[in-house]
C-alpha cells in the first residue's frame, strides 16, 4: 500500500471516529420518561391557581429544561463539539432575555 492510500485509510478512520459516544435505546427511554414527568409537572402547575402571574417564570424555567434535554439527546448536541451547543444556547438564552424584558416592559408581571 502506498503512503498516499495509507494517510486517506488514517483520514478515514479520524472522521468516522469523531461521531461516537451516542446514547443507547435505554437512555432515549430514559429522556423520554423525564420528558413525560417535566410535562406532567407542567400541566400539574397550571391549575394551581394561588400561584397567579408567578406561574409564568416556573413554565418558562420547565419548558428551558425540557428544551435542553431535547436539544442535547434527541438533537446530539451532547456528543458533538462543544461550540455547537455554546452557539445554540446562546441563541436560547438571548431569545428568553428578550421575552422577559418585553413582559417587563409591558408589565405583565404586576397584579
Amino acid at each position: 500500500m502506498s503512503q498516499q492510500e495509507e494517510t486517506r485509510v488514517e483520514e478515514s478512520q479520524d472522521a468516522h471516529s469523531v461521531h461516537t459516544g451516542h446514547p443507547t435505546p435505554a437512555t432515549y427511554f430514559k429522556v423520554a420518561m423525564a420528558l413525560s414527568i417535566l410535562t406532567a409537572i407542567e400541566v400539574g402547575i397550571f391549575y394551581i391557581t394561588a400561584l397567579s402571574y408567578a406561574i409564568i417564570p416556573i413554565l418558562a424555567i420547565l419548558s428551558i429544561g425540557k428544551f435542553a434535554l431535547v436539544v442535547m439527546y434527541y438533537m446530539h448536541l451532547k456528543f458533538d463539539h462543544p461550540i455547537f451547543s455554546g452557539m445554540f444556547f446562546f441563541g436560547m438564552f438571548v431569545a428568553t432575555g428578550v421575552i422577559f424584558a418585553l413582559m417587563a416592559l409591558f408589565s405583565w408581571f404586576l397584579i
